[in-house]
């Protein structure tokens, strides 16, 4: 079965109007296609505007280590130099019988490293049930928009001591304006998507690239896809470097292909963000808290999966063909994205559906990487 043919077959499978994939090898583009509709009567396009969410992650994980390499930030010193509200973050312990949250202070600091790695401590109440449970009675936004908020967002643990995906990158990005003196959507304008071309990865959108948004979808637990509104507004006072972005699946391939290239950072400051960084501690499972945004989380459960900076790294090769050691990761909306610097190749794959980790859209996204590999065989 061609590429073209397992993307359509996709459109069976996850019942979506719309979705668009691409692959490449350090070559260049090998597969480019879109099927179905954004929206009604108007055809999906690699050109097609998506709300990328965690997809950003990476991008601000770049950044950010460009500014090690200029010396403005260090990925071992303690965070709270750059930014003091957290000299003395609180670890939440557990709630008393009164309902209110038991916390104490954490005796270790928060570092750059821990927050690329996801190990400082951070946590999304989307996957944790205590800390869900402390934003709903606190009526606190999810991430942290000031730095008086950010004071007062607690950690799960220790720094340093376990792997939580969390708001850790929000916290990297503005750690990145502090020593710049930049908002985030100018640096990640001047150091990546201007150098790279990618016109159409933005935190707020022009009204151009609003005609060609996707429509996105939500899947009751029934089953039935129905589609949901999204509201972007025209400003924002805060730029949220986990998962802020809009882009293209044509746009944010530029991006992969870049770090597939190894172009986009110096062979040091490059060779540290490709290699696994979390030692003994493993990315594992994220069990969902709110089922209507997110399944639970398990991509390899028959494999170590451990974390660079800024990427998922599976230790082993999978069964759709990618090496062991490729980066990865995804958005909420289920996007996803693939490096595999071994074999030297690359993808991506944009749906627009809530909850995150839709069965069927990742047994599509599989279907479609491993296809590209039987392609290069």
């Amino acid at each position: 079965m061609t590429l073209d043919a397992i993307l359509t077959d996709a459109l069976a499978i996850t019942g979506l109007p719309g979705l668009a994939a691409m692959a490449a090898t350090r070559d260049g583009i090998i597969h480019s296609a879109a099927v179905g509709e954004r929206a009604p009567g108007q055809p999906m396009t690699t050109d097609s505007v998506a709300r990328i969410a965690s997809m950003t992650k990476a991008i601000t994980t770049v950044v950010a280590l460009r500014l090690v390499e200029r010396g403005l930030l260090t990925l071992d010193d303690p965070v709270c130099d750059v930014l003091p509200e957290l000299v003395e973050p609180m670890i939440l312990e557990r709630f008393g019988v009164d309902g209110n949250p038991i916390m104490h202070k954490a005796t270790k600091p928060i570092t750059l490293r821990q927050l690329l790695t996801h190990t400082a401590g951070f946590g999304y109440g989307r996957w944790n049930q205590p800390l869900f449970a402390l934003e709903s009675a606190r009526k606190t936004p999810r991430i942290p928009t000031s730095s008086e908020e950010l004071r007062n967002t607690p950690l799960l643990f220790e720094p340093g001591t376990k792997w939580n995906y969390g708001i850790n990158t929000d916290v990297v990005g503005r750690a990145c304006e502090v020593v710049s003196g930049k908002r985030l959507d100018v640096l990640v304008a001047e150091e990546i998507t201007g150098p790279l071309g990618m016109v159409d990865t933005k935190f707020i959108t022009t009204p151009e690239m609003e005609a060609r948004r996707i429509t996105q979808y939500q899947r009751s637990s029934a089953g039935v896809l129905t589609p949901s509104a999204v509201s972007i507004p025209a400003t924002m006072p805060f730029m949220c470097g986990g998962g802020g972005l809009h882009s293209t699946a044509a746009d944010y391939m530029k991006f992969v292909q870049a770090i597939l290239a190894g172009t986009i950072l110096g062979p040091e400051m490059y060779g540290e963000m490709i290699r696994p960084q979390t030692g003994e501690l493993n990315m594992l499972p994220m069990i969902t808290a709110q089922p209507a945004e997110s399944c639970d989380v398990h991509m390899y459960p028959e494999m170590e999966v451990k974390w660079s900076l800024g990427f998922m790294m599976n230790m082993e090769q999978t069964a759709e063909g990618r090496s062991a050691g490729s980066l990865a990761w995804a958005g909420l909306c289920n996007t996803y994205y693939w490096i595999d610097l071994k074999r030297g190749v690359c993808g991506v794959f944009f749906a627009q559906l809530l909850p995150f980790a839709d069965p069927a859209t990742l047994h599509a996204f599989a279907a479609y990487e491993a296809a590209v590999y039987r392609s290069l065989s």
